[in-house]
């Protein structure tokens, strides 16, 4: 029945596009001091939950992006998918790296930080753009 495949095509769609998002999220960890776990989770701490917030989004884009122009047939579109999200997670890290190299606060420290900074929202925004260059460059 077509619904069962959907359903199982839906399923598996899910599966590669949350895979991605905790990779997205074990990369932010990784190019941040701390554990994101304990800044967001135990400290609520606003500039960790901005960019991890602003990863997991981007990634969400351009997996959806993905999917919506995957190729005929569920396992090339499952791999499709899993490829584009990987390259989107690649460039977002690029550019958190290289907006770290090019001012004078580094981000990690930033996100530190218990109040809200600007610089954390320049990030941010500079992940949905990137997000955004992927899906737009998939479509």
């Amino acid at each position: 029945m077509e619904i069962l495949y959907n359903a199982g095509a839906a399923l598996a769609y899910g599966v590669v596009g949350m895979l991605v998002m905790v990779v997205g999220y074990l990369i932010v960890d990784l190019l941040t001091p701390g554990k994101l776990h304990k800044l967001i989770w135990e400290d609520g701490n606003r500039n960790a939950t901005l960019m991890v917030s602003a990863n997991t989004l981007g990634v969400a884009i351009v997996v959806l992006t993905a999917i919506l122009s995957s190729e005929d047939g569920l396992a090339a579109g499952l791999i499709t998918t899993a490829v584009y999200g990987g390259i989107g997670l690649i460039l977002m890290s690029a550019a958190f790296l290289l907006i770290d190299l090019l001012t004078p606060a580094k981000i990690g420290d930033i996100l530190q930080q218990p109040d809200l900074h600007p610089a954390t929202w320049v990030n941010a925004s500079a992940h949905i753009g990137v997000a955004l260059v992927v899906a737009g460059a998939i479509s």
